[in-house]
């Protein structure tokens, strides 16, 4: 006999995978991962692993980031729920297992949760956070139809999470800043790019994004920009190769591989084309993230 309806079960592991795929679980999981290794390579190299692991502060900081960023993909779900209807029909109808009501619930308790985990760290840790949730709603809700904000304003909130940590580390010097600068531009990048996988539905939504605004070929101009100014980032990055360590191999593979992205940019034309470059951009991101480990080993 089951004590728990095999229906009820179902609907469970449902309504996990919606909170999960909503809240893009795994986004999550990699920035807790680049967090922990960027205070450990990083920010505080002079730590152990097992300061840095004990550290309660720096634990509820990151599950603060953790919440809040939860709680902006809820908003951003339920504010995108018709264009997301067109440009990505098997993602909404796992998001929409989730009512709205029930987005809107999570994504305040999320936001809750968020502000008590900082305001055990410190007040001002609670006003940067409530700053940072004031940001993303905003973002949703209005900037994100503003061409001449929503890219920019979207890429600095992807990195706010580490300002927070530098912040608290009391280390914003300029080899952090050469590194913040590169994923800035690397997010901004990506972001372009889905303003031009997703053209349809943010025109039949009315969304006034880059690709929408100026059309196709301004954008790839912009974005090709963009990249040449990254490749600059890289290159004063590849000139403190004493601090690199082995990462240093992966900022040398980074300018053919962003060369790469341009040449393929200009010959992309379907969505279908558009959505390989957002993966390769996504893919360049992780490979960064899992080789900051590579910084303690000297070359």
């Amino acid at each position: 006999m089951r004590l728990i309806p095999k229906s009820t079960l179902t609907s469970f592991f449902l309504s996990t995978l919606a909170i999960f795929s909503s809240t893009r679980g795994y986004t999550i999981l990699v920035l807790v991962f680049a967090q922990y290794l960027s205070a450990r390579y990083i920010l505080a190299p002079h730590r152990s692993w097992i300061d840095h692991l004990l550290d309660h502060q720096l634990f509820l900081l990151v599950l603060a980031s953790s919440l809040a960023i939860a709680g902006g993909y809820l908003i951003n779900n339920f504010y995108d729920a018709e264009k997301d209807r067109i440009n990505r029909p098997q993602q909404y109808l796992l998001n929409q297992l989730l009512k709205p009501k029930q987005q809107l619930g999570f994504y305040a308790l999320f936001n809750v949760l968020s502000l008590l985990f900082s305001l055990l760290v410190s007040p001002r840790a609670c006003i940067f956070f409530l700053g940072y949730i004031g940001g993303i709603w905003l973002y949703s809700h209005v900037l994100k139809k503003t061409f001449w904000a929503s890219n920019l304003f979207a890429a600095f909130l992807a990195i706010t999470p580490f300002f927070a940590m530098g912040l608290y580390f009391d280390n914003l010097s300029t080899w952090v800043l050469y590194h913040a600068s590169y994923l800035f531009l690397i997010i901004l990048i990506r972001d372009l790019v889905k303003d031009l996988q997703n053209f349809k539905g943010d025109w039949v939504r009315g969304y006034q994004t880059t690709a929408v605004v100026f059309g196709e070929r301004i954008t790839k101009i912009i974005l090709t920009f963009l990249i040449l100014l990254s490749m600059g980032t890289v290159s004063l990055l590849l000139s403190e190769k004493s601090q690199l360590g082995g990462m240093y191999y992966y900022f040398l593979f980074c300018l053919p591989a962003l060369l790469g992205i341009v040449f393929i940019l200009w010959v992309a034309q379907s969505q279908k084309m558009y959505l390989w470059l957002h993966n390769g951009l996504k893919l360049l991101i992780l490979a960064g993230v899992a080789s900051i480990v590579l910084l303690r080993y000297p070359i």
